[in-house]
């Protein structure tokens, strides 16, 4: 991948940014997502590359754009894969929440696990913990091995997990541990790329959550040195079946880094759209808006944070009257 498509992928984040930011706080996720989906896929559209959605808004039936195996760019080289998530955190930006955020990962093609739309349980750390966490281990010893690395107590850290009753046995075990806690009402891909970024106040992520999203947040973890685990959790024979056909192999299998993203250049942009740990959302003004984004590339380790202002084409205050006879 050439450095100038770096930046190009910013431009893809902060055009779904924009458009769902409109929808804050306005009742309706539908509205928010349709817009985020038509934004990106017209400056997709902008960009010299070969690319194949693997990780979309669906299935070709269950989506009009972005779906699996959909074709986006130019046509011309380099051949990518692409996985997107063009509004992460719907109910967010419908109710004004925090944390909603536009992302998008672009790989060498091959290198992206083509998960399948189901659940997966994850754990996500930074670099500082990298090879210290195992899925399979208990709440107690993967935070204390967390905190071990960060060197200081297990009542410091912040321990992020999605606010579902699933999780009730995890929290329980975290709180008995003495950790801190954050429980977030949806997107999961957000706290897991913070947990690996100094200053964020996430130290873990952990829990169950989306498999797309899963590799979404791996695709940023690669980026900054960071690690997860994880394991998909079929809910019901269909998606055992499925996974299967994607060629996952055991749905037991434990999901490395190397399962999630494999040894190719990576590249992953996420926008704001509403305030976050991570990320400022989209704040408009009198003349256009402002946005917020982190755009990182595996191969060079490069992290860079952008501040655009964009302004918007002006328009009459008052259009011009057609004024008959009377």
């Amino acid at each position: 991948m050439e450095r100038e498509l770096t930046l190009e992928f910013v431009r893809v984040t902060e055009a779904a940014a924009l458009a769902s930011a409109r929808w804050m706080g306005r009742g309706d996720k539908i509205a928010a997502d349709d817009a985020a989906v038509r934004a990106m896929r017209a400056v997709f559209d902008t960009i010299s590359m070969d690319g194949t959605v693997v990780i979309g808004e669906g299935e070709l039936d269950e989506a009009p754009m972005l779906y699996i195996g959909e074709k986006v760019g130019n046509g011309s080289l380099p051949r990518l894969d692409v996985a997107v998530d063009p509004l992460e955190g719907t109910n967010l930006v419908a109710k004004g929440g925090n944390g909603a955020i536009a992302v998008l990962a672009v790989a060498e093609a091959g290198c992206l696990l083509h998960a399948p739309d189901m659940y997966m349980n994850k754990i996500a750390v930074g670099p500082w913990a990298k090879g210290k966490i195992d899925l399979d281990a208990s709440v107690s010893d993967n935070l204390k091995a967390v905190a071990a690395s960060l060197k200081k107590s297990v009542h410091d850290l912040t321990v992020v997990i999605l606010d579902r009753e699933r999780h009730e046995k995890i929290i329980n075990e975290a709180r008995d541990c003495g950790a801190r806690i954050k429980l977030i009402s949806d997107g999961d891909v957000s706290p897991a790329v913070a947990a690996a970024v100094a200053g964020s106040g996430v130290d873990i992520m952990m829990g169950i959550g989306g498999a797309p999203e899963g590799v979404l947040a791996a695709a940023a973890l690669k980026c900054l040195g960071g690690e997860m685990q994880g394991r998909l959790v079929p809910s019901n024979e269909e998606e055992y079946n499925r996974s299967l056909k994607m060629g996952i192999g055991s749905v037991d299998k434990l999901l490395t880094m190397n399962d999630l993203v494999g040894d190719g250049d990576v590249i992953f942009s996420a926008t704001g759209i509403t305030d976050g740990s991570l990320l400022k959302g989209v704040v408009f003004n009198g003349t256009g808006a402002c946005t917020h984004t982190l755009v990182m590339r595996a191969k060079t380790g490069t992290i860079r944070f952008v501040e655009a202002t964009h302004i918007f084409a002006k328009k009459p205050l008052i259009e011009k009257i057609n004024v008959g006879d009377d």
